[in-house]
């Protein structure tokens, strides 16, 4: 008679219960950390609570988000660098909140690997609080999933969701644009968090290693220099809205740049003349142009190329909203203005300063 085969465990599946709850035990501080009126930031349970009344909302509609970081997640994976991530995560979905007129309130994040590095998940958790802090919101739960044999060990993906709300009547965009109405464009840190399966290809093609000199940013490494975090507008914006009723529209400039993203915000009968020439282009894009071989027209479908958000401001009141962005700490730029369509609703003039 043959003996039995000892049992297994899940440990001996490569799923360590042990280690996500040593996780989770590190990530508290980090969580607490993001706490505002409306939600305690306390993580655990099986759901996570806001009370908008302490909020401050008296007829809320509510805005939800989310999103991920791309591939730009196999470039924090080789290079060992986890600590930016998880703003970008935060970033590329509150500030789809943004574009709508809407504050965030919470933030719930999807962590998925195959075997679980807890040193990697809490850098990883560390930049979602930052996001989390900079934008205003509660981190008030998430997952985190250990799954072998879908993820090779040390392979990780992300997903980020994100709830905010806005008073009934205030959400955006408002009104209708007309011919003459200024567009802005609000600098962008860099590739964001977009495009970057074409960034790594160009990386391939050059032959650099992750920990070489960035040729763009002196003083970094390739793989910091791609890893700045995607910008936060969340605070500037909310604050020049709150100062100014000359915003009508905002576009978020993430895949798809300008061509697909502005006229997601404008009515079939407008365009929007842009200014290629009118804002810097961060070293960067010309470095990626250069190495690839990347046509401008492609640039500008795949990248922000500079610019991270739009804003559509009515004419007789475009001083008032730039200087109302600049008080809250941006610096816009006049990159076009409204026209009425004739064919394309985004009309490209000038060059990039690539």
């Amino acid at each position: 008679m043959t003996n039995p085969a000892p049992g297994l465990t899940y440990a001996q599946a490569g799923v360590d219960i042990d280690a996500g709850n040593a996780m989770v035990d590190k990530i508290k501080p980090l969580v607490r950390s993001t706490r505002r009126r409306g939600a305690d930031a306390e993580i655990g349970g099986f759901g996570g609570l806001f009370d908008l009344k302490a909020a401050g909302f008296v007829d809320p509609i509510l805005v939800a988000a989310n999103d991920g970081v791309g591939t730009k997640v196999k470039i924090a994976i080789e290079s060992g660098i986890h600590d930016t991530v998880g703003i970008d995560l935060v970033a590329m979905c509150v500030n789809d909140l943004i574009v709508q007129g809407a504050e965030p309130l919470f933030f719930l994040d999807y962590y998925a690997t195959g075997k679980l590095d807890p040193d990697a998940g809490v850098a990883i958790v560390k930049g979602i609080a930052a996001g989390c802090v900079e934008s205003g919101c509660a981190l008030i739960g998430g997952e985190t999933a250990e799954m072998p044999g879908l993820y090779s060990d040390g392979d990780y993906d992300l997903a980020g969701f994100a709830v905010g709300a806005a008073e009934r009547g205030s959400l955006l965009p408002k009104g209708a644009p007309i011919p003459g109405d200024v567009v802005f464009g609000l600098p962008s840190s860099g590739v964001h968090s977009n495009g970057f399966s074409l960034v790594r290809r160009i990386v391939e093609r050059t032959g650099l290693a992750w920990d070489a000199p960035a040729p763009f940013a002196p003083g970094q490494t390739l793989a910091r220099a791609l890893l700045t975090p995607t910008r936060l507008y969340v605070k500037p914006v909310l604050a020049a809205l709150k100062a100014t009723d000359g915003i009508l529209a905002l576009a978020h400039i993430t895949g798809g740049g300008f061509p697909d993203n502005i006229p997601r915000v404008l009515p079939d009968d407008i365009a929007v003349r842009l200014n290629l020439a009118s804002f810097k282009v961060p070293p960067v894009f010309g470095w990626l142009a250069r190495e690839g071989g990347v046509a401008e027209s492609e640039m500008l479908r795949t990248f922000n190329c500079g610019i991270g958000m739009i804003v559509v401001a009515q004419a007789s009141k475009a001083d008032e909203v730039e200087q109302a962005l600049r008080a809250a700490g941006e610096s816009p730029v006049r990159v076009g203005q409204i026209i009425a369509r004739d064919g394309e609703p985004v009309v490209m003039s000038g060059k990039l300063k690539l």
